[in-house]
């Protein structure tokens, strides 16, 4: 069904004593999202999760999860949700196989050879089948913990701060489990992270709390299509540069400088024209480093909140 709401949060709370963690919190997330769910340290995400996953009770507001809610019907839909909220539990001295045969035994849920082996061929460890996790690296130990979410092939999977700690090969393959779950498996996925640029990679539609409150909630292009971005351009001689800029239509869109930096706020479509003009004119450039899109939003978007 288009548009079927997957999750439905409404007027969410929770405080902890005088802290309130989350303020009457609205979102949805729909049939075939990757669901990006932001917000500085503090806002509530996992807050949020907990209570989604029936770990902590709200002081108020309601739940649904797959049209029903999670009042009165929790074994029910948790069998429908694979998650992993901060970093999986794993048997190091047991193998990558032998971890997932487990949480099958203990789960209830189908362990047979064929089923394991194609949960560790889809997040690419099925040659590693037989190895102590203890000899994993970080990305893979989160890889499995990915597969044990999905033993039981849940419709609709959380994940939270999934990349934390990774190097850069392995928030790559983080990302690319994340889009193959989403566009193969047809996975609704809501996906909980700091890591901006590696949202921006994957979601369509995203939401921004701050403070425990839903900020903005929409389709992510959508959101993004109107903003500026942030533009550093290093040169190697910044006199040159300032009277250049001074004299022309740039210097009204010059936000700060420095030395040798200077910071524009422009479209996007507007950095190639930028570079030609500087270079036309003789400007050394060092460097050109647009900052991303995504975190120039969350960054306006929180400081007004």
């Amino acid at each position: 069904m288009e548009n079927e709401k997957i999750i439905e949060i409404k007027g969410l709370s929770k405080k902890f004593k005088s802290l309130t963690a989350v303020d009457n919190l609205n979102l949805n997330v729909l049939k075939g999202d990757v669901f990006g769910f932001l917000g500085p340290n503090g806002a509530g995400k996992s807050t949020t999760i907990r209570m989604m996953l029936t770990l902590i009770k709200p002081n108020s507001g309601s739940i649904k999860l797959f049209g029903e809610s999670l009042n009165g019907n929790r074994n029910k839909l948790l069998g429908k949700i694979g998650a992993i909220v901060e970093k999986p539990d794993l048997y190091g001295y047991l193998s990558a196989y032998k971890n997932l045969e487990i949480l099958g035994k203990i789960s209830g849920c189908d362990v047979s050879q064929k089923r394991i082996m194609e949960i560790l061929e889809l997040v690419g460890l099925s040659a590693r089948a037989k190895s102590k996790v203890k000899t994993f690296s970080h990305g893979m130990k989160q890889r499995l913990g990915i597969a044990q979410a999905l033993l039981h092939d849940p419709e609709l999977i959380i994940l939270d701060e999934p990349t934390t700690g990774l190097d850069p090969q392995g928030m790559k393959e983080i990302r690319e489990l994340i889009l193959n779950l989403s566009r193969e498996k047809k996975k609704t996925i809501f996906l909980s992270s700091h890591i901006l640029h590696e949202v921006e990679l994957v979601a369509n539609r995203m939401i921004i709390i701050n403070k425990g409150k839903t900020v903005i909630e929409g389709y992510v292009d959508e959101l993004l299509k109107s903003s500026t971005i942030k533009v550093t351009v290093e040169v190697d001689n910044g006199e040159k540069m300032r009277s250049l800029i001074t004299g022309s239509g740039w210097g009204d869109k010059l936000e700060s400088s420095g030395e040798q930096k200077f910071v524009f706020l422009i479209d996007k479509n507007e950095i190639p024209l930028l570079v030609k003009y500087l270079v036309d004119c003789g400007v050394n450039l060092q460097a050109v480093i647009p900052q991303r899109s995504l975190e120039e939003y969350f960054l306006n978007i929180t400081e007004k909140n």
